[in-house]
């Protein structure tokens, strides 16, 4: 979640597609919150969003939060926002918000995509409702990196096997940041999560919902659960799916996903092995002792691509690894794409996985989630005080994630040199006072590791767990009946299923 390399999205948020938030008219419906605006936020919280046709059935609006919560009279962030109405406007509960992740994952974009695939009782009870946070897409982005200055950074050797190598990591994340305090140094203090769940309660009064019904996945269970913390009185139903831990330092964060990644590409051995006629080996270890043969010798020479003009080098290969990894359906075309390296010494199609999971697009400009994921990772938590501090972390990552551990550390370079810090340790979350909320885990997620769920139930003075018994990351849209039955359920009714419940 932390690291640029290593993004928490929600799978079908990778899927970018332009969102255009532009025609004409559309319903305005609200009722009067009961939730009490804070002192001095009046003005925000009685905001009537104007609802424009957006396309295909949805509509768009902009809502006004205040850039520092401490000035509300000062500078103004729109934060843009699309839904999807409920199709049966006599049973209609609310708005359901939701977040797909990242941080930097546009909520946008994830709404238009996969709305329509929640459960058929959702559609009809709520308006299916998301949001680009502040940062992100639509909402005052963060930009600070061209397209040329993004591939040289993913592309770096991010398993350093020397000083100089080490170095030129080092490089790279004072460029990252340097270009960052440039660029956008007056928005960079103000897009953490602290403040992105305060806008959350300003769109839930803007919504008109007297509290708060939300989904989020991956990285929006930390955002989801920052808003518990604030507002547990102002929450309906919250399902936190895929969770993040709040309580861990930032490098303990890199570590463990890194075990995640691990985790996943063991189970993907086990399922090709078990498939018959794999390619890469007849048992789990031959299987991974092949991938870690290839990554070996990619480190020394990287592979040519069909696409365009660059070398796919160790850091990309592992990155399209990573993105497959995300999702089970993905598994066949990572087969297809490591026969095509390992056998014929072409990068092609990793490297379209490494650019999806990047969103970089054809002409070589990028979306501008990179930017965003570190801009709010690195002001969420204290950062390490220099690279010899990361080299540690990485060394401790690589005994326990020999394949993905460097590279995940190392994503987080540019934070060491971060010009907005804050000393605000991590803490456990409890939320106390708060409606029950369904924590979703699932066991062999490769980008929230499933403790990383169990972790956050625990914390939070309400929370229940649902286990998933699968593969891949996030639970809720993968199509399982008694996860899909279970959650929409506890939304409708706000009655979660027992605590500990496991679907297989």
């Amino acid at each position: 979640m932390r690291a640029a390399k290593f993004l928490s999205v929600a799978v079908v948020s990778t899927l970018a597609v332009a969102t255009g938030c532009n025609s004409d008219d559309g319903s305005a419906r609200r009722s009067v919150p009961s939730a009490s605006a804070p002192a001095g936020l009046e003005a925000f919280y009685q905001q009537k969003p104007s609802w424009k046709d957006c396309r295909d059935g949805f509509q768009c609006a902009t809502v006004q939060v205040p850039l520092d919560y401490t000035e509300p009279a000062g500078a103004k962030v729109g934060i843009s926002v699309i839904r999807l109405p409920a199709q049966n406007e006599s049973a209609r509960i609310g708005s359901l918000l939701t977040n797909p992740g990242g941080p930097g994952g546009s909520g946008v974009n994830f709404v238009r995509q996969a709305a329509r695939a929640f459960g058929n009782d959702l559609r009809d009870r709520f308006d299916i409702v998301g949001f680009d946070p502040r940062g992100v897409a639509a909402s005052a982005p963060v930009r600070c990196n061209t397209g040329p200055q993004l591939d040289d950074f993913f592309a770096t050797d991010a398993s350093p096997d020397d000083k100089k190598e080490t170095d030129a990591l080092a490089t790279e994340g004072q460029e990252f940041a340097q270009n960052c305090k440039s660029k956008a140094s007056a928005t960079l203090p103000h897009v953490g999560t602290v403040n992105a769940a305060r806008d959350m309660d300003v769109l839930r009064a803007a919504l008109g919902d007297p509290k708060l019904t939300y989904y989020g996945a991956s990285y929006g269970t930390y955002l989801g659960a920052f808003y518990a913390e604030q507002f547990p009185q102002n929450i309906r139903a919250f399902v936190l799916d895929g969770a993040v831990d709040p309580t861990l330092s930032s490098t303990d964060v890199l570590i463990e996903q890194a075990k995640g990644f691990e985790t996943a590409l063991r189970a993907f051995a086990d399922d090709c092995v078990r498939a018959g006629s794999c390619r890469f080996g007849n048992s789990v270890d031959a299987v991974l002792a092949t991938i870690s043969s290839f990554l070996a010798k990619t480190d020394q020479t990287p592979l040519a691509n069909s696409r365009d003009s660059r070398k796919v080098t160790e850091s990309l290969a592992v990155m399209g690894l990573a993105r497959a990894l995300y999702v089970k359906e993905y598994w066949p075309v990572l087969r297809q794409a490591l026969t095509q390296a390992i056998q014929k010494s072409d990068g092609t199609m990793l490297l379209t996985l490494a650019d999806e999971m990047v969103e970089r697009k054809p002409d070589g400009s990028y979306s501008n989630q990179t930017d965003a994921n570190m801009a709010v990772n690195c002001v969420d938590k204290p950062n390490p005080p220099d690279a010899a501090t990361y080299a540690k972390a990485a060394t401790e990552a690589e005994k326990a994630a020999p394949r993905f551990g460097p590279f995940v550390v190392w994503g987080g370079i540019p934070c060491v040199y971060w010009p907005a810090q804050t000393k605000d340790q991590p803490k456990p979350i409890t939320a106390k006072g708060a409606a029950p909320i369904l924590v979703i885990g699932t066991l062999r997620d490769p980008a929230t590791p499933y403790k990383w769920s169990q972790s956050l139930a625990d914390q939070l003075s309400s929370g229940v767990l649902l286990t998933f018994d699968g593969d891949g990351h996030t639970a809720y849209l993968q199509g399982d009946h008694c996860i899909t039955q279970a959650t929409d359920n506890y939304l409708i009714s706000t009655d979660p299923p027992k605590d500990g419940t496991t679907c297989r």
